[in-house]
């Protein structure tokens, strides 16, 4: 196993504490240890030099118990003088950290366990028992020999394999291994000199830590499937030979019976070739050439080391006839998180909460997985995946296609209707301008939908251009949902079935071109459903897949400030009409009359121009505009700084909009008090930029218009013949 292969996790355990007695009998030394069996191959006891209860006993020897064995007494200053007595028994053939402490003080190593976990010849009387067997005799006999002094509960970290969570036991084996000191230095200049960029970019922190601090690299597996390790040994002689080729004969004695080493390469080590071995490597191929480095690798953080640091590595040691940026294997590396649980829990068969994909395929359909998946994808998280999720998505889908089969059934009746298919797609239909009726001033819906399609556009790339797949798909899910189909399908409408042939031609060609580049935007993320309606939709001639069309890019030209403006404040008032009927229980079916003021003339005259959308989006069966203000008197009632709306309302709903009229009073006054604190703060105003301090004055304005309107409002609410009780 590798390192990187052991979990470490907290167990609850005990430690015992053993008495070791001198060699010259004058005494003992109590030791306390979490594995008492490994005690059989002890080789010395070491103390901190600075610990004063044993500096006497440093260069004595103790007889180890149960074995007989004499071993010394060492100082060392890695060692804890706070755990357990400050006194350490010394395993370098059972423990990592006491074979370094082994190697500098030059004691034996002895191996008292086989391959199978169970004592061998050098464990005594222990000989044939597994290590758990062998811990209970153990202690049993120290107990006998009045040796062992107290147990205590213990809790600490154990090492257990990654894969069968059975715990690890450290010992001795004859490995090869790559010296990575100089290997590591070299990727971590290449990375700090931006020859390979990661995403995010927090992660280079933990690469750079890893490798300032690696160890020699284990390459060796006793597998059975592998690279074998490509090193050979005489039988006659022991002589060992490293080749690329088995040699006929052994260079020392010439003796002819040469057998290859039984180990394989580690995984890791074979997998770290690939971007250059499966080029044709080590010759110099025009693969090799043109393919290496690749431009992007994308990983999940939990082999970050085991294969992304790992290709950086060798790729620049084994390469290195190349210049520096030749070398490095990939340009950039895309670390993403794991797919977990709802509930964040790494996913295991053991645990039952392993989540099938393809039963979710099955279910759901790829293309919701998969928009879930990258929706999910934030730099630096994990995913908690649940089928909830994936349902919503789902629904997106369906949407999706509820919006083609609406395009489609208006392709019908305009094709009925005269039409031909050259007028509805024209070959330059996605390089061309937005289509205008009769080549008049483009309506303001379709300049606002190309707007928000430029914007989009342009957002879209930008996230995907620094591997933010989450704001992506975030983006093209909020247009095609909420933009295209909830605003723009239903505002064109009434176009689409009108009677003039020209209007609503060019009412669908600009639907078309919306949403077929809505659908290239939205490709990488659900590429079936987008391909599958791409295909159905009236193409130019030679056409393929959507796959093969040109991301979209619109002109900047086509973003228009004042268009976005003035549709954000009527879709302020549908959605405000669509309020107030909501908290008066209307029934959606049911036409109600309005009522509106504005005080700025241009807002009124934007709202009486597009009245038709207006009232038939918001469910008002008229909508009155009124010169001065409205009475609350009157029915519920909705502001905003730019405009009042009300509908009528029954006693009961005034004392309803009463009470939640105070509620909304309440948190905007709440809301003024914290930024007028904030502006009064001089430390602010000193280092806040002055667009910053100028947009903070703006909304306090704001806040205290609407406040006063409100204030206004309730007291009209609770005037002689208004409801008393209430905020």
């Amino acid at each position: 196993l590798s390192d990187l292969e052991v979990d470490h996790k907290d167990s609850n355990d005990s430690l015992w504490y053993i008495r070791y007695p001198l060699a010259d009998g004058s005494g003992s030394l109590t030791i306390a240890t979490t594995r008492p069996e490994t005690m059989l191959g002890d080789t010395a006891v070491a103390v901190n030099p600075d610990d004063e209860r044993y500096q006497d006993y440093v260069g004595k020897k103790i007889r180890l118990p149960l074995v007989g064995r004499e071993i010394p007494i060492i100082a060392d200053a890695a060692i804890d003088r706070e755990f357990g007595t400050g006194a350490l028994k010394v395993t370098p053939g059972h423990d990592p950290v006491d074979f370094e402490l082994g190697k500098r003080h030059g004691l034996e190593q002895i191996s008292i366990l086989d391959g199978t976990a169970h004592i061998n010849e050098n464990g005594g009387a222990y000989r044939g028992l597994s290590r758990e067997e062998a811990r209970k005799q153990v202690v049993k006999d120290l107990e006998m020999a009045g040796l062992l002094e107290k147990i205590e509960p213990y809790r600490h970290s154990v090492g257990v394999c990654s894969r069968c969570d059975t715990i690890v036991e450290p010992m001795l084996s004859e490995q090869w291994f790559l010296r990575m000191r100089e290997m590591a230095d070299r990727a971590i200049k290449a990375v700090k000199d931006g020859d390979t960029t990661f995403y995010p970019k927090s992660w280079e922190k933990t690469f750079f830590n890893w490798l300032e601090n690696i160890h020699d690299w284990c390459i060796s597996r006793q597998l059975w499937w592998g690279h074998r390790i490509p090193a050979y040994r005489c039988v006659r002689c022991d002589h060992l030979i490293v080749a690329a080729e088995r040699p006929s004969r052994c260079p020392e004695c010439d003796g002819s019976d040469i057998v290859q080493d039984d180990d394989v390469l580690d995984t890791w080590f074979s997998s770290g070739l690939w971007p250059f071995s499966t080029l044709g490597w080590p010759e110099d191929t025009e693969d090799l050439r043109k393919f290496y480095p690749t431009s992007l690798m994308i990983s999940g953080y939990d082999i970050l080391f085991f294969w992304d640091a790992r290709m950086i590595i060798l790729g620049l040691h084994l390469t290195a006839g190349a210049s520096i940026e030749q070398r490095v294997p990939f340009r950039s590396l895309y670390v993403h998180g794991m797919v977990r649980d709802p509930h964040g829990v790494k996913m295991s068969k053991t645990r039952g909460n392993v989540i099938d994909p393809l039963e979710i395929i099955e279910k759901y359909g790829t293309d919701a997985l998969r928009f879930t998946l990258a929706i999910g994808a934030a730099p630096g998280t994990d995913i908690a995946l649940s089928e909830d999720r994936i349902l919503g998505y789902r629904a997106f889908a369906n949407k999706i296609w509820n919006a083609a089969r609406f395009l489609f059934v208006n392709l019908e009746k305009i094709e009925a209707a005269g039409a031909t298919l050259d007028d509805l797609a024209a070959p330059d239909l996605r390089a061309a301008a937005p289509h205008r009726r009769g080549g008049g001033e483009l309506p303001l819906v379709e300049r606002w939908m190309y707007s928000r399609l430029a914007r989009v556009a342009g957002e879209v790339n930008e996230a995907l251009e620094e591997f933010r797949f989450h704001e992506a798909a975030h983006v093209v899910y909020h247009f095609f949902w909420h933009e295209f189909c909830d605003w723009y399908i239903e505002w064109v409408k009434p176009r689409l079935a009108g009677a003039e042939r020209e209007d609503a031609v060019a009412a669908w060609r600009n639907l078309f071109a919306v949403f077929d580049s809505a659908l290239r935007l939205l490709h990488p993320f659900m590429p079936f459903l987008t391909d599958e309606l791409w295909r159905r939709m009236p193409q130019r001639s030679g056409a393929r897949s959507i796959a093969l069309e040109r991301f979209p890019a619109p002109p900047s030209q086509w973003i228009d400030p004042l268009a976005e403006q003035q549709m954000a404040l009527l879709q302020a008032v549908i959605e405000a009409g669509r309020q107030l009927r909501s908290d008066q229980k209307i029934d959606p079916k049911q036409k109600v009359e309005a009522d509106f003021t504005a005080s700025d003339a241009g807002v009124r005259a934007l709202v009486e121009t597009c009245l038709g959308p207006i009232t038939r989006l918001a469910g008002f069966s008229a909508l009155r505009f009124h010169d001065g203000g409205l009475d609350p008197a009157g029915g519920a009632l909705r502001s905003s700084p730019q405009f009042d709306l009300r509908l009528g309302q029954s006693p009961a709903d005034r004392q309803a909009e009463t009470d939640r009229v105070s509620r909304q009073l309440g948190r905007l006054e709440q809301d003024l008090a914290s930024k007028q604190e904030r502006l009064a703060d001089d430390a602010f105003r000193t280092r806040a930029p002055a667009h910053v301090v100028a947009r903070l004055e703006t909304a306090i304005q704001e806040r205290r218009a609407e406040c006063e309107k409100l204030r206004v409002r309730l007291a009209q609410l609770r005037g002689p013949d208004g409801p008393s009780r209430g905020g």
